[in-house]
Parts: C-alpha cells; sequence; structure tokens
C-alpha cells in the first residue's frame, strides 16, 4: 500500500468540490459520537443516523462531533448540508492523501493532519488521515478508523482536568491537535532509540542485515519527514490567521504548539544525519574489511611466488644438474623455502603490513 502518495483517479478531470472518496477504507461502517459539554454538565451520546444532529446541535457551550470512517460520501455530504460546510472542505476530508494545511472559509475553520502509528514487530509507520472543521459553535473531526491518540483528551474533559472544560472549541481543538504533536515527538523518540542502538552494531561487527536495517529507518524517517514537516507550516498560518475562530486566550497555546513541532522536525533531520553518517560508516568498514582480506591474499601470494620458483626449479629434472644426484638436495630445498618464509614474513612485519 502506497504511503508517500494516493492515487487520485477517481477524481480525474472532476469539477473541483466534486466529493470522491480517495484512499482505502479501513472500516465496514461509518458511525458517529458528539460530546456536549460546559463547566457544570457533560453529555457524550452515540449517533445511529446522520439525521439525529440538527437536534443535537450546539446544545452545550462546546459541541464534539467525532466520525469514524470517511468512506460514505453520502454521509459526509449531508454532514456538510448540515454544518452548511464548503464543498472544497468536504473533497479535502474524502482525500486520505491530503497534505497537512488548514484553510478558512466564511464560517469554519478546516485543518488536516496525519494521526501516525508505530509497529515495533514490522518497523513501519502507519498515517491516518485526520480532519477537524472549527465552527464559531462546533468542532467535527473526521478519522478514517475507530482508535486514536485522543483518549487523554477525553479523560481530561469526564474529570475535568486543566481548563478544557472552562474553554470553548477553539481551546478543543487546540487540545486535540497537541495530543497529535506529542504522539509525533513519541514516535520520533522510540524510533530513534532504535537508530542509536545500531551504533554499536554498526562500529564492531556489521552485517548485511546492519545494512537493511539502516535503510528501513531511512525510509521510515523520510516518511516521518513527509508528515510532519508541513504541520509546522500549517501551525504557523493559524497562527497568523485572522478568522477569530482561535481566540487572542488560546493563541499562545497554539504558538507553543509551533515550537514542538519545530523540535520534532529539527529530530527528524538529526537522525536522518545519522542514519546517512551510518551508511557511510557501514561503507567504510565493509571496505577496510575487504581491504584488510586482499592484504592477506596478496602476502600469501607473495609468499608463495618464491616458493613456486624454487619448486619449479627443482622439479625441471635435469640430466645433468649436479644436485639431482646428491643426497640430502630435497631437504636442502625445504631448507631454503622455509629460509625464504621466515625472510619474507619479517619483511613484512617490519614494515607493519600485518
Amino acid at each position: 500500500m502506497a504511503r508517500f502518495f494516493k492515487k487520485r483517479v477517481e477524481a480525474k478531470g472532476l469539477a473541483p468540490g466534486s466529493l470522491v472518496f480517495i484512499g482505502n477504507q479501513k472500516i465496514e461502517k461509518s458511525s458517529m459520537k458528539i460530546i456536549h459539554y460546559d463547566k457544570e454538565h457533560l453529555e457524550e451520546i452515540d449517533i445511529a443516523s446522520v439525521e439525529e444532529i440538527p437536534a443535537l446541535k450546539g446544545a452545550k457551550s462546546v459541541s464534539w462531533l467525532n466520525i469514524y470512517g470517511i468512506h460514505d460520501t453520502e454521509l459526509i455530504n449531508r454532514i456538510g448540508e448540515i454544518y452548511d460546510l464548503h464543498p472544497l472542505v468536504l473533497e479535502d476530508i474524502l482525500n486520505t492523501g491530503q497534505r497537512p494545511k488548514t484553510d478558512e472559509f466564511d464560517n469554519c475553520q478546516f485543518i488536516a493532519m496525519k494521526m501516525l502509528q508505530y509497529d515495533e514487530e514490522e518497523q513501519r509507520v502507519s498515517a491516518e488521515q485526520l480532519s477537524l472543521v472549527l465552527g464559531k459553535d462546533f468542532l467535527i473531526t473526521f478519522q478514517e478508523r475507530p482508535g486514536d491518540v485522543f483518549e487523554p483528551v477525553r479523560d481530561r474533559i469526564r474529570k475535568q482536568k486543566g481548563r478544557i472544560r472552562l474553554s470553548g472549541n477553539d481551546y478543543l481543538a487546540y487540545a486535540l491537535m497537541d495530543t497529535v504533536v506529542d504522539n509525533y515527538i513519541y514516535l520520533v523518540e522510540r524510533i530513534g532509540e532504535q537508530i542509536e542502538d545500531l551504533e554499536e552494531q554498526i562500529l564492531e561487527n556489521p552485517q548485511s542485515e546492519t545494512l537493511q536495517q539502516i535503510n528501513v529507518f531511512k525510509r521510515e524517517i523520510s516518511f516521518l519527514g513527509k508528515v510532519i514537516r508541513p504541520v509546522r507550516e500549517m501551525i504557523l498560518r493559524l497562527t497568523r490567521s485572522e478568522s477569530g475562530l482561535f481566540h487572542k486566550e488560546t493563541m499562545p497555546f497554539v504558538a507553543d504548539l509551533l515550537d514542538l513541532a519545530t523540535h520534532t522536525i529539527e529530530t527528524i533531520d538529526t537522525y536522518r544525519e545519522i542514519l546517512s553518517d551510518y551508511l557511510n560508516i557501514y561503507h567504510t568498514s565493509m571496505s577496510n574489511r575487504m581491504n584488510e582480506v586482499m592484504k592477506i591474499l596478496t602476502i600469501f601470494a607473495a609468499i608463495f611466488i618464491p616458493l613456486t620458483f624454487i619448486a619449479g626449479i627443482y622439479g625441471t629434472n635435469f640430466e645433468y644438474i649436479p644436485e639431482l644426484g646428491f643426497r640430502y638436495s630435497y631437504f636442502i630445498m625445504w631448507g631454503v623455502i622455509v629460509i625464504v618464509t621466515i625472510i619474507m614474513l619479517r619483511y613484512f612485519r617490519r614494515k607493519k603490513w600485518f
């Protein structure tokens, strides 16, 4: 399954704002849940039908509608009608290959990000499209499947931790983005620990499996960079937003989120450089190992050249060579071979060739 780019064959040639799902369907049926809360009250409702939403819309000061499964274009279109969302917002929600970004519209702010998960056994990062639509009296999140990193936020809402129950939809949107970025940092740290563990193996005993590990980590780090780098641009644009949907009390938190995203990107760049260094060290080690092998083979070849010469002369068997009839000529030949070998070995040692 392609991760770096989603095929857009279905959307080819269609007008902007056309509702076409781009990606892979990850659940069979979409589901919805809405959370209403303020300082005193909290209500969580599982929604069976989209027709229930208008009656629940804006019931409390904060209204968070979470939708799992974005492959149902009819559902997305109906939600767009209920909340009066721009067709381009709906188009971006249905595109799971959407680059992280934010757009301002008359009645809402659209934010697209990726939620990441890391499988340590396969050493592979998987991404899920996350879309947030922030309005004056609502926040809608669209996910490809159930299961996310938002449970700590839900726990803070339920237990009234921090200032989340005292703030509005904009602070909730910030809290969700903050959780996603925190998860980025967590994943980069986990992968970084595995990358740093390769150092000893590369320096002491590099193997072909080591090269495979380096290439795997380079691929995952490249994917992380592709996903996370645009998030910094998106947050920077949010800090300059003039939509008024993010209140001035929330903007310092958004600015702090920019620092976290920048730190994550710098860490990714550092690990990319480390992997490049590892690759250079690996190839240098392999080259040095090959040079050592060639040196040993050359030494043996150099030793056997004069010995072969001596043996060749001894084996000519000329009729009139006096030593052929000498009783100890065989032992003399071996004595000469041993002496020549010792002399050559001492010479190589003096030259520090081995």
